[in-house]
């Protein structure tokens, strides 16, 4: 094989082994010669084995989870140090530790959440079980997205242990060091026949999904979960959507405007600016557009110093097609009050501010995953609540000011996957709040009790001896407006109104 260029098994077509090359000076992707349909099959059979309906089982897999991140952290910080610049603090921080804390969640709490929950009973069934089972779906497709590979492959496959199934694993191709890392260390951690990290990239996607799974979790763009969804629809697969999309955020006239600046930039500069719940755009109240504008100047002063490229604590690019997108938007909207630089060698983009932009600008069309963060202005909470009903149902709303009825009116007026008041991103990642989208943002939610119930089916289950024939022959033909008469007075009984049909 030459030298330059590089080329990576994925999955076999066909009776085929399909290749996808590697531009010159990328890593090549190395995985075992293995077909995903053989992968699906052996994981279905582990499944049959019933071994993950076990409590044991799946604490004993979580806990391996937990002791892989801890054993191999410096791994970890190494593989997105490559694949993104990521400064160790925001690897351990951002991704690590969340991991970490979904496992250790789910180990507290799967006793409680594997136990059968008991439903409230009725007239007709007072001696009998009315429960609702959760039982695993069987074998999972989980689709993790680029911009934070280790948190969006591990922390729904957490509950998917939980749940009790077996799990593909596909890391984004385009952090492919990650990648590799989980392909490596997953096998070696956890049952090797339960679990199985693939590697493909993202045209295979689609094909991947028809093979028919029972359940897929895709976290990524709107364009590519489009895809997944309709080749999931084609085998009837049900799918869980995390998508991106344009996260406002309400900036007050009455607020911290210090504070509120440096949650803003935190949140947005984060990772490069490489996020589905970063803020994507301010609308920022025209009283304090320019106090706002200067404390974002100042916040970036403080967190990466005057030269950002320097800086030990901002990322880098993820490759050359997003930075180039990211460029062209920049370069085509608004007026830059800060930033601006685009070093294409080094895959930087300075941390940016543009002001002046306005709803038409290419900035405020596509969604960015860049550095860059758009101000506009409005002139009442009227506006920028119409502002936000006009467009796309987001991931997430931000709002920040110091009036409660703004904040209220805000979470209350618009419709959104999430939202919060007075800080950005912390939402998305509480194990104890449900994260996921409506409308165009995706379907689905997760983490804690919530990827459990993700990734289950919640079985009904009506336990009945045969006592009480006596009283439900009534309901058997042939039919006689007597019986009708009494199966309707019997119906009175019930203060809560059920349904004569409690007599049956």
């Amino acid at each position: 094989m030459s030298g330059k260029v590089k080329a990576c098994y994925v999955c076999q077509r066909n009776g085929r082994l399909t290749c996808r090359r590697t531009r010159l000076g990328e890593p090549c992707l190395k995985t075992y010669p293995l077909e995903c349909v053989d992968l699906l099959k052996r994981a279905k059979a582990a499944f049959q084995t019933g071994c993950t309906t076990k409590e044991s089982f799946r604490l004993a897999q979580l806990e391996a989870l937990v002791r892989m991140l801890g054993e191999h952290e410096c791994d970890f910080v190494d593989a997105l140090g490559r694949d993104l610049h990521k400064p160790r603090f925001e690897t351990v921080v951002s991704e690590l530790l969340l991991v970490k804390n979904e496992a250790l969640h789910a180990i507290n709490s799967l006793k409680k959440w594997m136990q059968p929950q008991r439903v409230e009973r009725n007239l007709s069934t007072t001696l009998d079980d009315c429960l609702v089972v959760s039982e695993p779906l069987g074998v999972v497709l989980i689709m993790g997205t680029w911009c934070s590979p280790v948190l969006f492959c591990l922390g729904p496959l957490v509950g998917a242990i939980a749940a009790g199934n077996c799990a593909v694993i596909s890391p984004s191709e385009h952090t492919s060091h990650t990648a590799e890392l989980l392909h490596r260390l997953v096998p070696s951690y956890l049952d090797s026949e339960c679990f199985h990290v693939i590697l493909a990239g993202t045209n295979d996607l689609a094909d991947i999904v028809e093979l028919k799974f029972d359940h897929v979790f895709f976290v990524g763009n709107r364009e590519e979960g489009s895809r997944v969804a309709q080749a999931a629809a084609r085998t009837f697969t049900p799918v869980t959507l995390i998508l991106g999309g344009k996260n406002p955020c309400y900036v007050d006239q009455q607020c911290d405007i210090t504070a509120t600046a440096q949650r803003i930039a935190w949140a947005r500069f984060h990772n490069a600016g490489q996020s589905v719940v970063a803020p994507d755009y301010v609308l920022c109240h025209v009283d304090v557009k320019t106090r706002l504008v200067r404390a974002l100047k100042c916040c970036l002063m403080q967190f990466y110093g005057s030269d950002p490229r320097e800086s030990r604590s901002f990322g880098r690019m993820v490759n050359l097609e997003i930075i180039n997108r990211t460029r062209d938007m920049l370069w085509r909207s608004g007026k830059v009050a800060v930033g601006g630089q685009v070093i294409e060698a080094e895959k930087y983009i300075a941390p940016t501010i543009l002001t002046e932009v306005v709803e038409t600008d290419p900035i405020m069309q596509h969604d960015v995953f860049g550095p860059v963060l758009p101000v506009l202005t409005v002139n009442t909470l009227d506006e920028a609540i119409t502002f936000i009903n006009k467009q796309e149902k987001p991931l997430c709303v931000y709002a920040y000011s110091s009036n409660s009825k703004v904040i209220s009116r805000l979470m209350s007026e618009t419709s959104s996957g999430s939202f919060c008041s007075n800080d950005s991103v912390l939402q998305s990642v509480m194990v104890g709040l449900p994260f996921g989208g409506v409308g165009a943002s995706g379907m689905g939610s997760y983490h804690g009790r919530y990827s459990f119930d993700a990734f289950s089916h919640r079985k009904s289950c009506l336990l009945r001896g045969t006592r009480f024939e006596c009283v439900t022959y009534l309901r058997y033909p042939p039919y006689e407006d007597r019986n009708l008469s009494l199966m309707t007075w019997a119906s009175t009984l019930s203060q809560k109104s059920q349904g004569w049909c409690q007599i049956l």
